[in-house]
């Protein structure tokens, strides 16, 4: 039996009424918020800077998980850091210098993720993983939101599951993409512990209260 935390992502949110929609994260039920940054270069798409993430701060107790997607994410741990982040997340397809970016963001009092896109298999991040707090499989291609979930990225989440379970580590695993009560159940038994969700979320949380553990 574990607990299996539910991250909305405010991306699927209406960014005119934020305040509204963290207190309906919090109402049904959500633990985390997911944040997710990107730059227009590592992903087709832009957000949100460290300012949204700050002006949030103030109006949630829930954890915040910021999901760098971005090229160069040594640049931004620091003013993230400073935000309120609580999980700093990046790729590894964007930093050379993994170890010591994640010693960086632990430096900082965060606890720090690693991500892999679809394409990228567990084996390269394999090194580090007794090192982060968290692993963050990405089920759709990054960069934007509504896509459906890759299914053969269900099989990375079961590698990391079986790993940790060998190595006796102690990250999250989490899923991002895709991700709604057509297929929650599964990633939940594959071994998933956080599921980062947008619109499916937005328009309609009940499906979180289904889940089996």
């Amino acid at each position: 039996m574990k607990d299996i935390i539910i991250a909305p992502s405010m991306l699927a949110s209406d960014f005119s009424q934020v305040r509204e929609s963290l207190d309906f994260v919090k109402k049904n039920g959500a633990q985390w918020v997911h944040l997710d940054v990107m730059d227009g270069h590592f992903v087709p798409n832009m957000t949100f800077g460290t300012k949204f993430v700050q002006d949030m701060r103030p109006h949630s107790d829930l954890v915040f998980d910021v999901h760098l997607m971005v090229e160069n994410p040594e640049f931004f741990v620091e003013e993230f850091g400073k935000t309120g982040a609580d999980y700093i997340t990046f790729h590894v397809e964007s930093c050379y210098h993994i170890h010591r970016l994640i010693y960086r963001i632990k430096e900082l009092g965060k606890k720090a993720g690693i991500s892999i896109v679809p394409s990228t298999p567990v084996s390269a991040i394999a090194p580090v993983l007794g090192d982060v707090d968290l692993v963050l499989v990405m089920t759709v291609n990054p960069g934007f939101g509504g896509q459906k979930l890759i299914p053969s990225c269900i099989e990375k989440i079961s590698q990391l599951s079986s790993i940790k379970k060998e190595k006796g580590y102690n990250y999250l695993i989490s899923v991002d993409g895709g991700v709604g009560g057509s297929n929650a159940q599964t990633l939940v038994d594959a071994g998933a512990d956080v599921l980062a969700t947008g619109s499916a979320f937005f328009k309609d949380p009940s499906w979180t209260k289904t889940l089996q553990f």
